[in-house]
């Protein structure tokens, strides 16, 4: 048995995409975007977000459009914005569709059920009603309204170069 030192799936590096290596030397806090109750929620892995400051303010998240979240967005729906922390990586792939999941992801990990969708408990969270969805590249670009925040825990989970890495306010960025 041979032990790679890089994923024995990748592709060679001189097909690799350049502006997805770009994308993947920015850093970006991994969310959880949710939405629906009971049997209809649903949620995605979403690390391509952004928040615009304003009365009101916004979020836009890039989103897969042949996910399950993607299917189910449309102008009107709540949904809620979820920021993992240190320890969620395992939840992070599970939601992205890269790790299993027996029984669904949404029994990987406590989560609340609130009027936006549901909310990993603990964590910081948004709760946003959907204004616009367009198609943007290869991603719908998912517009809301954000309605309301709840300041949770402080730690994080970064995601940069296809690795997880934890931030601590006190400690900074662990692996």
């Amino acid at each position: 048995m041979t032990i790679h030192s890089e994923h024995p799936f990748a592709d060679p590096p001189a097909s690799r995409d350049p502006l997805r290596r770009f994308r993947g030397r920015l850093p970006a806090a991994v969310t959880l975007v949710t939405t629906g109750a009971g049997p209809t929620r649903t949620g995605l892995t979403v690390s391509s977000l952004m928040l615009a400051m304003g009365h009101p303010a916004y979020v836009v998240a890039l989103v897969d459009p042949d996910s399950d979240l993607g299917v189910a967005l449309e102008p009107g729906l709540t949904l809620a914005v979820s920021l993992l922390g240190g320890a969620d990586s395992y939840l992070a792939e599970a939601f992205a569709g890269l790790a299993p999941a027996p029984g669904g992801v949404f029994r990987l990990a406590s989560f609340v059920d609130t009027d936006w969708g549901p909310v990993l408990e603990g964590a910081s969270w948004l709760g946003a009603r959907v204004t616009d969805v367009r198609p943007l590249g290869y991603s719908l670009e998912v517009t809301a309204e954000v309605v309301s925040v709840t300041i949770g825990r402080d730690d994080a989970l970064l995601h940069g170069r296809g690795r997880y890495v934890a931030f601590d306010p006190a400690l900074g960025p662990t692996t």
